[in-house]
């Protein structure tokens, strides 16, 4: 497809805290996002209810061929979530 990049600011707030995660529900309805805790840049400690802000552009699909071998693996996690229940 190869669209011209257009970088867009984007602002949330932060709605989730894990040990590994930060979950933010973005302004506007327009959606939820979930990062690693490592993508985030901070001076202080995460709080839920802090805004955050970040700059976005557009998901772009790469192939339309799958990628078997990640395929795979997210098949293989699903099954062993399905058995341990």
């Amino acid at each position: 497809m190869k669209y011209g990049d257009k970088i867009i600011y984007m602002e949330g707030i932060i709605v989730e805290l894990h040990d590994g995660s930060v979950a933010i529900d973005l302004k506007g309805r327009l959606g939820f996002l979930k990062v690693p805790m490592r993508m985030i840049i901070n001076d202080h400690p995460l709080e839920l209810g802090q805004e955050v802000g970040f700059n976005m552009s557009f998901v772009e699909v790469l192939s339309e061929k799958v990628n078997e071998e990640y395929f795979s693996n997210i098949e293989k996690r699903n099954q062993r979530i399905k058995e341990a229940k």
